[in-house]
Protein backbone atom coordinates (compact mmCIF):
# COMPACT_ATOMS: atom_id res chain seq x y z
CA UNK A 1 0.00 0.00 0.00
CA UNK A 2 1.81 3.15 -1.22
CA UNK A 3 1.45 6.38 1.85
CA UNK A 4 0.65 9.45 0.60
CA UNK A 5 3.92 11.77 1.29
CA UNK A 6 2.14 15.04 3.38
CA UNK A 7 4.21 17.61 4.69
CA UNK A 8 1.53 20.96 5.55
CA UNK A 9 2.31 23.06 8.36
CA UNK A 10 -0.10 24.58 9.69
CA UNK A 11 0.99 28.00 9.70
CA UNK A 12 0.70 27.84 5.75
CA UNK A 13 -3.05 27.63 6.68
CA UNK A 14 -2.58 30.28 9.40
CA UNK A 15 -1.44 32.91 7.00
CA UNK A 16 -4.46 33.16 4.93
CA UNK A 17 -6.06 36.27 5.60
CA UNK A 18 -3.63 37.31 8.27
CA UNK A 19 -3.75 40.54 9.20
CA UNK A 20 -2.88 43.16 11.60
CA UNK A 21 -4.86 42.50 14.57
CA UNK A 22 -4.64 38.54 14.62
CA UNK A 23 -0.37 39.72 14.55
CA UNK A 24 -0.96 41.66 17.52
CA UNK A 25 -2.53 39.66 19.31
CA UNK A 26 0.86 37.05 18.12
CA UNK A 27 2.91 39.70 18.89
CA UNK A 28 1.98 40.18 22.19
CA UNK A 29 2.11 36.45 23.46
CA UNK A 30 5.14 35.74 21.76
CA UNK A 31 6.84 38.15 24.00
CA UNK A 32 5.64 37.22 26.79
CA UNK A 33 6.43 33.01 26.15
CA UNK A 34 9.91 34.50 25.35
CA UNK A 35 10.26 36.08 28.43
CA UNK A 36 9.06 33.25 30.49
CA UNK A 37 11.21 30.58 28.37
CA UNK A 38 14.94 32.18 29.33
CA UNK A 39 14.88 31.43 33.19
CA UNK A 40 12.95 27.74 32.34
CA UNK A 41 15.65 27.01 29.39
CA UNK A 42 18.42 28.03 31.55
CA UNK A 43 17.10 25.93 34.27
CA UNK A 44 16.54 22.86 32.34
CA UNK A 45 20.08 22.77 30.60
CA UNK A 46 21.90 23.26 33.89
CA UNK A 47 19.34 20.43 35.41
CA UNK A 48 20.20 18.40 32.52
CA UNK A 49 24.45 18.59 32.86
CA UNK A 50 24.58 20.76 30.41
CA UNK A 51 25.94 24.54 30.38
CA UNK A 52 22.72 27.30 30.41
CA UNK A 53 23.36 28.59 26.85
CA UNK A 54 22.59 24.53 25.13
CA UNK A 55 18.90 25.13 26.76
CA UNK A 56 18.69 28.94 25.04
CA UNK A 57 19.87 27.67 22.25
CA UNK A 58 17.35 24.88 21.73
CA UNK A 59 14.33 27.07 22.82
CA UNK A 60 15.64 29.52 20.25
CA UNK A 61 16.16 27.19 17.63
CA UNK A 62 13.56 24.51 18.21
CA UNK A 63 10.88 26.70 18.81
CA UNK A 64 11.54 28.38 15.24
CA UNK A 65 11.28 25.19 13.92
CA UNK A 66 8.25 23.88 15.47
CA UNK A 67 6.39 27.26 15.18
CA UNK A 68 7.21 27.12 11.11
CA UNK A 69 6.62 23.40 10.62
CA UNK A 70 4.28 22.32 13.28
CA UNK A 71 0.77 21.42 13.01
CA UNK A 72 -0.47 23.00 15.54
CA UNK A 73 -1.45 26.50 15.75
CA UNK A 74 -0.29 27.64 19.03
CA UNK A 75 2.32 25.12 20.24
CA UNK A 76 5.51 26.15 21.65
CA UNK A 77 8.69 23.82 21.26
CA UNK A 78 11.75 23.89 23.23
CA UNK A 79 13.78 22.32 26.37
CA UNK A 80 11.26 20.47 28.50
CA UNK A 81 11.47 19.40 32.22
CA UNK A 82 10.67 15.43 30.99
CA UNK A 83 13.95 15.12 29.21
CA UNK A 84 16.15 16.47 32.42
CA UNK A 85 16.77 13.06 33.73
CA UNK A 86 16.52 11.27 30.63
CA UNK A 87 19.40 13.92 29.17
CA UNK A 88 21.70 13.41 32.57
CA UNK A 89 21.41 9.71 32.28
CA UNK A 90 22.82 9.66 28.83
CA UNK A 91 25.51 12.32 29.64
CA UNK A 92 26.49 10.12 32.82
CA UNK A 93 26.55 6.94 30.44
CA UNK A 94 27.81 8.03 27.24
CA UNK A 95 29.11 11.36 27.52
CA UNK A 96 28.21 15.34 25.80
CA UNK A 97 28.91 14.00 22.11
CA UNK A 98 27.08 10.97 22.29
CA UNK A 99 23.96 13.16 23.47
CA UNK A 100 24.34 14.93 20.07
CA UNK A 101 24.44 12.06 18.06
CA UNK A 102 21.15 10.69 20.45
CA UNK A 103 19.42 13.56 19.87
CA UNK A 104 19.65 13.57 16.12
CA UNK A 105 18.98 9.99 15.78
CA UNK A 106 15.53 10.89 17.66
CA UNK A 107 15.00 13.31 15.18
CA UNK A 108 15.07 11.03 12.25
CA UNK A 109 13.20 8.17 14.31
CA UNK A 110 10.25 11.42 15.00
CA UNK A 111 9.91 12.25 11.30
CA UNK A 112 9.51 8.95 10.31
CA UNK A 113 6.52 8.46 12.92
CA UNK A 114 5.62 11.39 11.25
CA UNK A 115 5.85 10.77 7.14
CA UNK A 116 4.45 7.25 8.05
CA UNK A 117 1.41 8.49 9.39
CA UNK A 118 1.78 7.25 12.52
CA UNK A 119 1.03 9.75 15.15
CA UNK A 120 -2.00 8.31 16.66
CA UNK A 121 -0.15 5.55 17.93
CA UNK A 122 1.06 7.67 20.77
CA UNK A 123 -2.46 7.64 22.04
CA UNK A 124 -2.56 4.03 22.18
CA UNK A 125 0.32 4.33 25.48
CA UNK A 126 -2.54 3.98 28.79
CA UNK A 127 -3.11 7.07 30.65
CA UNK A 128 -1.85 5.27 33.96
CA UNK A 129 2.04 4.78 32.10
CA UNK A 130 2.24 8.40 31.07
CA UNK A 131 0.84 9.76 34.59
CA UNK A 132 3.41 7.35 36.30
CA UNK A 133 6.53 8.08 34.65
CA UNK A 134 5.29 12.47 34.62
CA UNK A 135 5.02 11.56 38.39
CA UNK A 136 8.19 9.72 38.45
CA UNK A 137 9.96 12.08 36.21
CA UNK A 138 8.98 15.23 38.64
CA UNK A 139 10.07 13.52 41.85
CA UNK A 140 13.55 13.12 40.39
CA UNK A 141 13.69 16.52 38.94
CA UNK A 142 12.85 17.73 42.69
CA UNK A 143 15.66 15.32 44.20
CA UNK A 144 18.06 16.61 41.08
CA UNK A 145 17.87 20.27 42.31
CA UNK A 146 18.39 19.71 46.30
CA UNK A 147 22.23 20.45 45.74
CA UNK A 148 21.55 24.09 44.50
CA UNK A 149 18.70 24.56 46.55
CA UNK A 150 20.43 23.62 49.72
CA UNK A 151 23.73 25.27 48.65
CA UNK A 152 25.53 21.92 48.84
CA UNK A 153 29.39 21.43 47.74
CA UNK A 154 29.09 18.87 46.08
CA UNK A 155 31.25 18.37 43.08
CA UNK A 156 29.33 15.15 40.71
CA UNK A 157 25.59 14.44 41.21
CA UNK A 158 25.05 10.88 40.34
CA UNK A 159 22.17 9.98 37.60
CA UNK A 160 21.00 7.37 40.33
CA UNK A 161 18.36 8.55 42.58
CA UNK A 162 19.39 6.56 45.64
CA UNK A 163 22.86 7.47 44.97
CA UNK A 164 22.02 11.45 44.60
CA UNK A 165 20.16 10.85 48.34
CA UNK A 166 23.36 9.07 49.77
CA UNK A 167 25.42 11.76 48.32
CA UNK A 168 23.81 15.02 49.60
CA UNK A 169 23.19 13.60 52.87
CA UNK A 170 26.92 13.29 52.99
CA UNK A 171 27.45 16.57 52.08
CA UNK A 172 24.85 17.98 54.99
CA UNK A 173 27.47 19.77 56.73
CA UNK A 174 28.05 22.20 53.85
CA UNK A 175 24.31 23.86 53.81
CA UNK A 176 24.39 27.27 52.99
CA UNK A 177 21.39 28.90 54.64
CA UNK A 178 21.56 31.96 52.12
CA UNK A 179 20.68 29.85 49.47
CA UNK A 180 18.22 27.80 50.75
CA UNK A 181 16.63 31.13 51.55
CA UNK A 182 16.74 32.19 48.06
CA UNK A 183 15.30 29.09 46.75
CA UNK A 184 12.93 28.90 49.49
CA UNK A 185 11.64 32.51 48.84
CA UNK A 186 11.56 31.82 44.89
CA UNK A 187 9.20 28.56 45.10
CA UNK A 188 7.13 30.74 47.70
CA UNK A 189 6.76 34.01 45.21
CA UNK A 190 5.80 31.86 41.84
CA UNK A 191 3.11 30.27 44.44
CA UNK A 192 2.12 33.61 45.49
CA UNK A 193 2.50 35.58 42.47
CA UNK A 194 -0.62 34.67 40.52
CA UNK A 195 -3.01 34.84 43.56
CA UNK A 196 -1.91 38.49 43.76
CA UNK A 197 -2.91 39.33 40.78
CA UNK A 198 -6.20 37.27 40.47
CA UNK A 199 -9.54 38.81 40.13
CA UNK A 200 -10.53 38.66 43.35
CA UNK A 201 -7.15 39.41 45.25
CA UNK A 202 -6.89 42.60 47.59
CA UNK A 203 -4.01 43.61 45.61
CA UNK A 204 -5.73 44.04 42.31
CA UNK A 205 -9.02 45.36 44.11
CA UNK A 206 -6.92 48.30 45.79
CA UNK A 207 -4.45 48.87 42.35
CA UNK A 208 -8.32 48.78 40.34
CA UNK A 209 -9.83 51.34 42.87
CA UNK A 210 -6.90 53.86 43.04
CA UNK A 211 -7.06 56.00 39.95
CA UNK A 212 -4.68 55.66 36.92
CA UNK A 213 -3.23 52.48 38.25
CA UNK A 214 -6.09 49.77 36.33
CA UNK A 215 -3.28 49.28 32.85
CA UNK A 216 -0.54 48.60 36.52
CA UNK A 217 -2.89 45.92 37.73
CA UNK A 218 -3.14 44.56 34.07
CA UNK A 219 0.58 45.06 33.77
CA UNK A 220 1.58 43.23 36.94
CA UNK A 221 -0.51 40.19 35.95
CA UNK A 222 0.75 39.07 32.89
CA UNK A 223 4.28 39.79 34.08
CA UNK A 224 5.12 35.81 34.27
CA UNK A 225 6.65 34.74 37.59
CA UNK A 226 9.49 33.26 37.09
CA UNK A 227 11.02 36.37 35.56
CA UNK A 228 10.01 38.24 38.45
CA UNK A 229 11.41 35.66 40.62
CA UNK A 230 14.58 35.71 38.41
CA UNK A 231 15.01 39.47 38.22
CA UNK A 232 14.11 40.35 42.33
CA UNK A 233 16.16 37.83 44.06
CA UNK A 234 19.04 38.09 41.65
CA UNK A 235 19.19 41.79 42.74
CA UNK A 236 18.37 40.78 46.00
CA UNK A 237 21.63 38.31 46.01
CA UNK A 238 24.04 41.39 44.51
CA UNK A 239 22.58 44.12 46.97
CA UNK A 240 23.11 41.83 49.94
CA UNK A 241 26.27 40.20 48.75
CA UNK A 242 25.36 36.85 49.11
CA UNK A 243 27.98 33.88 49.33
CA UNK A 244 25.70 31.70 47.32
CA UNK A 245 26.60 30.05 43.82
CA UNK A 246 25.78 31.64 40.64
CA UNK A 247 25.78 31.10 36.80
CA UNK A 248 28.96 32.97 36.66
CA UNK A 249 30.71 31.20 39.88
CA UNK A 250 29.78 27.75 38.00
CA UNK A 251 29.58 28.21 34.21
CA UNK A 252 31.55 31.46 33.52
CA UNK A 253 28.42 33.26 32.02
CA UNK A 254 27.04 32.91 28.62
CA UNK A 255 28.39 33.30 25.51
CA UNK A 256 26.95 36.64 24.19
CA UNK A 257 27.17 35.55 20.24
CA UNK A 258 25.74 33.18 17.57
CA UNK A 259 26.25 28.73 18.44
CA UNK A 260 28.74 27.59 16.56
CA UNK A 261 27.66 24.77 14.53
CA UNK A 262 29.45 21.14 15.74
CA UNK A 263 29.51 18.49 14.00
CA UNK A 264 29.64 15.12 16.31
CA UNK A 265 32.05 12.23 15.38
CA UNK A 266 30.06 9.19 14.56
CA UNK A 267 30.67 6.11 13.97
CA UNK A 268 28.67 2.32 13.53
CA UNK A 269 29.44 1.11 16.83
CA UNK A 270 28.84 4.31 18.91
CA UNK A 271 25.11 4.23 17.08
CA UNK A 272 24.97 0.76 17.88
CA UNK A 273 25.36 1.96 21.52
CA UNK A 274 22.93 4.04 21.40
CA UNK A 275 19.84 2.83 20.36
CA UNK A 276 18.30 2.32 23.13
CA UNK A 277 18.88 6.14 24.18
CA UNK A 278 17.75 6.85 20.88
CA UNK A 279 14.22 5.29 21.24
CA UNK A 280 13.97 6.68 25.04
CA UNK A 281 14.01 10.47 23.34
CA UNK A 282 12.21 9.86 20.23
CA UNK A 283 9.03 8.25 22.35
CA UNK A 284 9.28 10.32 25.24
CA UNK A 285 9.52 13.45 22.59
CA UNK A 286 6.10 11.83 20.70
CA UNK A 287 3.80 11.43 23.89
CA UNK A 288 4.86 14.86 25.26
CA UNK A 289 4.77 16.92 22.17
CA UNK A 290 1.03 14.99 21.00
CA UNK A 291 0.28 14.93 24.53
CA UNK A 292 0.92 18.84 24.96
CA UNK A 293 -0.92 19.77 21.70
CA UNK A 294 -3.88 17.72 22.52
CA UNK A 295 -4.19 20.10 25.48
CA UNK A 296 -3.46 23.06 23.37
CA UNK A 297 -6.47 22.40 21.44
CA UNK A 298 -8.70 22.12 24.46
CA UNK A 299 -7.27 25.31 26.20
CA UNK A 300 -7.41 27.50 22.65
CA UNK A 301 -10.37 25.88 21.14
CA UNK A 302 -8.62 26.20 18.05
CA UNK A 303 -8.63 23.74 14.73
CA UNK A 304 -7.57 20.58 15.98
CA UNK A 305 -3.46 19.60 15.21
CA UNK A 306 -2.58 17.40 12.84
CA UNK A 307 -0.50 14.81 14.66
CA UNK A 308 1.68 13.77 11.86
CA UNK A 309 2.20 17.01 10.82
CA UNK A 310 3.30 18.01 14.61
CA UNK A 311 5.92 14.61 14.99
CA UNK A 312 7.82 15.83 11.87
CA UNK A 313 8.17 19.16 12.91
CA UNK A 314 9.95 17.90 16.66
CA UNK A 315 11.76 15.58 13.98
CA UNK A 316 13.56 18.41 12.41
CA UNK A 317 13.77 20.36 15.07
CA UNK A 318 15.82 17.81 17.00
CA UNK A 319 17.77 16.65 13.91
CA UNK A 320 18.51 20.41 13.65
CA UNK A 321 19.49 21.41 17.06
CA UNK A 322 22.51 18.97 18.14
CA UNK A 323 24.40 20.58 15.45
CA UNK A 324 24.53 24.07 17.31
CA UNK A 325 25.14 21.87 20.82
CA UNK A 326 21.42 21.86 21.73
CA UNK A 327 19.53 19.17 24.15
CA UNK A 328 15.94 17.33 22.74
CA UNK A 329 13.24 19.90 22.21
CA UNK A 330 9.57 18.88 22.15
CA UNK A 331 6.03 20.53 23.19
CA UNK A 332 6.01 22.00 26.57
CA UNK A 333 2.57 22.31 28.13
CA UNK A 334 3.22 25.41 30.45
CA UNK A 335 4.70 27.78 27.88
CA UNK A 336 1.78 26.69 25.41
CA UNK A 337 -0.58 27.16 28.07
CA UNK A 338 0.82 30.82 28.68
CA UNK A 339 1.39 31.67 24.75
CA UNK A 340 -2.79 30.30 24.27
CA UNK A 341 -3.63 32.95 27.64
CA UNK A 342 -1.80 35.40 26.41
CA UNK A 343 -3.64 35.78 23.47
CA UNK A 344 -1.99 33.57 20.51
CA UNK A 345 -3.99 32.34 17.72
CA UNK A 346 -1.03 31.27 15.18
CA UNK A 347 2.24 29.97 14.84
CA UNK A 348 3.75 33.42 14.17
CA UNK A 349 3.96 33.59 17.87
CA UNK A 350 6.02 30.32 18.60
CA UNK A 351 7.94 32.69 15.75
CA UNK A 352 8.29 35.52 17.43
CA UNK A 353 8.72 33.91 20.76
CA UNK A 354 12.35 32.35 19.49
CA UNK A 355 13.09 35.84 18.04
CA UNK A 356 12.90 37.64 21.66
CA UNK A 357 14.69 34.45 23.67
CA UNK A 358 17.10 35.25 20.60
CA UNK A 359 17.21 38.78 21.10
CA UNK A 360 17.39 39.05 25.03
CA UNK A 361 20.25 36.69 25.14
CA UNK A 362 22.16 38.38 22.24
CA UNK A 363 21.72 41.69 24.47
CA UNK A 364 21.57 40.56 27.90
CA UNK A 365 24.16 37.38 28.52
CA UNK A 366 26.02 38.95 30.76
CA UNK A 367 23.58 39.65 33.09
CA UNK A 368 22.81 36.03 33.69
CA UNK A 369 26.08 36.23 35.63
CA UNK A 370 24.91 37.11 38.95
CA UNK A 371 21.88 34.57 38.82
CA UNK A 372 22.01 32.47 41.79
CA UNK A 373 21.34 29.01 40.95
CA UNK A 374 19.17 28.18 44.25
CA UNK A 375 16.91 30.74 42.18
CA UNK A 376 16.83 28.79 39.34
CA UNK A 377 16.50 25.34 41.72
CA UNK A 378 13.67 27.18 42.79
CA UNK A 379 12.03 27.85 39.38
CA UNK A 380 12.50 23.63 38.74
CA UNK A 381 11.38 22.45 42.20
CA UNK A 382 7.99 24.86 41.10
CA UNK A 383 7.83 23.15 37.95
CA UNK A 384 8.28 19.39 38.98
CA UNK A 385 5.48 20.04 41.40
CA UNK A 386 3.16 21.47 38.85
CA UNK A 387 4.39 18.39 36.33
CA UNK A 388 3.42 15.73 38.54
CA UNK A 389 0.11 15.01 38.66
CA UNK A 390 -0.46 13.87 42.47
CA UNK A 391 -3.90 13.85 42.37
CA UNK A 392 -4.27 10.89 40.75
CA UNK A 393 -3.04 9.15 43.84
CA UNK A 394 -5.40 9.94 45.65
CA UNK A 395 -7.79 8.82 43.26
CA UNK A 396 -6.41 5.32 43.16
CA UNK A 397 -8.85 3.58 45.79
CA UNK A 398 -11.69 4.88 43.28
CA UNK A 399 -9.55 2.50 40.08
CA UNK A 400 -9.57 -1.05 38.98
CA UNK A 401 -6.34 -2.99 40.43
CA UNK A 402 -4.86 -3.16 36.85
CA UNK A 403 -4.56 0.90 36.91
CA UNK A 404 -3.29 1.15 39.95
CA UNK A 405 -0.58 -1.80 39.27
CA UNK A 406 0.23 0.06 35.85
CA UNK A 407 0.03 3.63 37.57
CA UNK A 408 2.37 2.97 40.38
CA UNK A 409 4.33 0.38 39.05
CA UNK A 410 5.58 2.71 36.11
CA UNK A 411 6.28 5.33 39.23
CA UNK A 412 7.87 3.11 41.12
CA UNK A 413 10.62 1.94 38.20
CA UNK A 414 10.88 5.54 36.74
CA UNK A 415 12.71 6.58 40.07
CA UNK A 416 14.31 3.23 41.06
CA UNK A 417 15.52 2.66 37.39
CA UNK A 418 15.09 4.63 34.15
CA UNK A 419 11.87 5.52 32.12
CA UNK A 420 13.02 3.22 29.64
CA UNK A 421 12.64 0.33 31.96
CA UNK A 422 9.38 1.56 33.32
CA UNK A 423 7.84 2.39 29.81
CA UNK A 424 8.88 -1.23 28.25
CA UNK A 425 7.46 -2.90 31.64
CA UNK A 426 4.52 -0.80 32.31
CA UNK A 427 3.65 -1.47 28.37
CA UNK A 428 4.34 -5.60 28.82
CA UNK A 429 2.08 -5.33 31.78
CA UNK A 430 -0.44 -2.94 30.09
CA UNK A 431 -1.01 -5.98 27.45
CA UNK A 432 -0.96 -8.05 29.84
CA UNK A 433 -3.80 -6.79 31.21
CA UNK A 434 -5.43 -6.28 28.13
CA UNK A 435 -5.31 -9.22 27.15
CA UNK A 436 -7.05 -11.15 30.40
CA UNK A 437 -9.61 -8.56 30.20
CA UNK A 438 -10.41 -9.24 26.53
CA UNK A 439 -10.12 -13.62 26.96
CA UNK A 440 -13.02 -12.68 30.35
CA UNK A 441 -15.31 -11.40 27.91
CA UNK A 442 -15.03 -15.06 25.52
CA UNK A 443 -17.73 -17.40 26.93
CA UNK A 444 -18.13 -21.32 26.31
CA UNK A 445 -22.20 -21.62 27.54
CA UNK A 446 -23.50 -25.70 27.45
CA UNK A 447 -27.17 -25.79 25.66
CA UNK A 448 -29.47 -28.51 26.12
CA UNK A 449 -30.89 -30.32 22.87
CA UNK A 450 -30.01 -33.10 20.68
CA UNK A 451 -26.28 -34.33 20.24
CA UNK A 452 -24.05 -31.95 21.98
CA UNK A 453 -24.12 -28.30 21.74
CA UNK A 454 -22.48 -25.09 22.56
CA UNK A 455 -22.55 -21.48 22.41
CA UNK A 456 -19.77 -19.47 21.70
CA UNK A 457 -19.64 -15.54 22.99
CA UNK A 458 -17.26 -12.69 22.15
CA UNK A 459 -13.45 -13.16 20.80
CA UNK A 460 -12.16 -16.72 20.35
CA UNK A 461 -8.20 -15.87 20.19
CA UNK A 462 -4.97 -16.32 21.52
CA UNK A 463 -5.55 -15.45 25.25
CA UNK A 464 -8.77 -17.03 25.40
CA UNK A 465 -8.44 -20.67 23.82
CA UNK A 466 -7.89 -22.42 27.33
CA UNK A 467 -11.91 -22.03 27.73
CA UNK A 468 -12.25 -24.17 24.37
CA UNK A 469 -10.73 -26.91 26.55
CA UNK A 470 -13.63 -27.91 28.11
CA UNK A 471 -15.32 -28.70 25.09
CA UNK A 472 -12.12 -31.17 23.86
CA UNK A 473 -12.54 -32.70 27.61
CA UNK A 474 -16.20 -33.07 27.57
CA UNK A 475 -15.49 -35.12 24.00
CA UNK A 476 -12.87 -37.27 25.48
CA UNK A 477 -15.36 -38.81 28.12
CA UNK A 478 -17.94 -38.67 26.53
CA UNK A 479 -20.22 -40.81 23.94
CA UNK A 480 -19.47 -42.77 20.94
CA UNK A 481 -19.90 -41.01 17.61
CA UNK A 482 -20.86 -37.73 18.95
CA UNK A 483 -22.45 -35.13 16.90
CA UNK A 484 -21.35 -31.78 18.48
CA UNK A 485 -22.53 -28.21 17.51
CA UNK A 486 -21.26 -24.86 18.22
CA UNK A 487 -23.52 -22.19 17.52
CA UNK A 488 -21.33 -19.24 17.08
CA UNK A 489 -24.15 -16.56 16.19
CA UNK A 490 -22.29 -14.74 19.00
CA UNK A 491 -18.78 -15.08 17.88
CA UNK A 492 -17.69 -11.90 16.45
CA UNK A 493 -14.05 -12.65 16.25
CA UNK A 494 -11.71 -15.37 15.57
CA UNK A 495 -7.68 -15.11 15.31
CA UNK A 496 -5.59 -17.87 13.95
CA UNK A 497 -4.74 -19.74 17.67
CA UNK A 498 -8.97 -19.34 18.24
CA UNK A 499 -9.12 -21.92 15.04
CA UNK A 500 -6.81 -23.76 15.91
CA UNK A 501 -8.80 -24.83 19.03
CA UNK A 502 -11.38 -25.37 16.91
CA UNK A 503 -9.30 -28.32 15.21
CA UNK A 504 -8.49 -29.67 17.91
CA UNK A 505 -12.63 -30.18 18.66
CA UNK A 506 -12.96 -31.28 15.63
CA UNK A 507 -10.26 -34.20 15.96
CA UNK A 508 -11.86 -34.80 19.23
CA UNK A 509 -14.97 -35.34 17.69
CA UNK A 510 -13.50 -37.47 14.84
CA UNK A 511 -11.32 -39.22 16.85
CA UNK A 512 -14.53 -41.13 18.31
CA UNK A 513 -16.57 -41.14 14.94
CA UNK A 514 -18.40 -38.34 15.12
CA UNK A 515 -18.73 -34.98 13.59
CA UNK A 516 -18.42 -31.18 14.12
CA UNK A 517 -20.99 -28.65 12.47
CA UNK A 518 -20.77 -24.69 13.74
CA UNK A 519 -23.45 -23.12 12.47
CA UNK A 520 -24.75 -19.32 12.34
CA UNK A 521 -21.00 -17.70 11.23
CA UNK A 522 -20.38 -14.10 11.63
CA UNK A 523 -18.24 -12.50 8.48
CA UNK A 524 -15.26 -12.72 10.21
CA UNK A 525 -14.82 -15.96 11.66
CA UNK A 526 -16.17 -17.56 8.33
CA UNK A 527 -13.48 -16.03 6.47
CA UNK A 528 -10.61 -17.22 8.28
CA UNK A 529 -12.23 -20.42 8.01
CA UNK A 530 -12.57 -20.00 4.43
CA UNK A 531 -8.83 -19.31 4.33
CA UNK A 532 -7.83 -21.88 6.15
CA UNK A 533 -9.66 -24.76 4.45
CA UNK A 534 -11.03 -25.45 7.72
CA UNK A 535 -15.09 -25.11 5.98
CA UNK A 536 -14.48 -27.83 3.87
CA UNK A 537 -13.94 -30.64 6.89
CA UNK A 538 -17.09 -29.95 8.91
CA UNK A 539 -20.15 -31.37 8.58
CA UNK A 540 -22.90 -29.89 6.59
CA UNK A 541 -25.88 -28.02 8.06
CA UNK A 542 -28.55 -29.89 9.50
CA UNK A 543 -31.76 -30.10 7.23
Amino acid sequence: MRIPFVFRPRLVDALRGYGRDLFLHDLGAGLTVGIVALPLAMAFAIASGLKPEAGLWTAIIAGAVIALLGGSNVQIGGPAGAFIVIVYGIIERHGVANLLIATAGAGVLLFLLGLLRLGTLVRYVPVSIVVGFTNGIAVLIAASQLRDWLGLRVDHMPADFFAQLRVLAGAIDTFNPAAFALGAACVAGLVAWPRLWHARSPVQRALEDLPGMRSAAIVGARIPGPVVALVSLTAVSLWLRLPVETLGTRFGGIPQGLPSFVLPAASWDTVKQLVSPTLTIAVLGAIESLLCARVADQVSGLRRHDPNQELMAQGVANFVVPFFGGMPATGTIARTVTNVRAGATTPVAGVVHAITLAIVVLAAAPLALHVPLSVLAGILLFTAWNMGEWHEFAKLRHYKTYYRVLMLGTFFLTVVFDLTVAVQVGLVAACAFFIHQMSSLFSVERVDGPGLQWRLYGSLFFGAVAKVDEIVGTLETGPEAPDVVLDALHLVHLDTSGLDALRQVQQAALSKGGSLRIVSLQEQPRAVMQRAGFLAGLAPPAR
